[in-house]
């Protein structure tokens, strides 16, 4: 999936976290998931691999591109 703003503020909420809580658990500063959450910027490289594994495992539903 392409993890956007929308979708990672959507998926944190899925959870249930706030951005602190949603930054440990990811290994992440809360900077940065605000700045996802605002587009800023857009999660790269391993973090969108980590993102994928999280919405995986917490059955959230998300659009591929493939």
């Amino acid at each position: 999936p392409v993890w956007d703003a929308v979708l990672v503020k959507a998926l944190r909420q899925h959870l249930a976290m706030t951005q602190t809580v949603f930054a440990q658990e990811l290994g992440v500063r809360q900077s940065t998931i605000s700045e996802w959450e605002t587009g800023v910027y857009e999660p790269r490289g391993a973090s969108t691999k980590i993102l994928t594994v999280v919405a995986e495992h917490a059955n959230f539903p998300y659009l591929t591109n493939e």
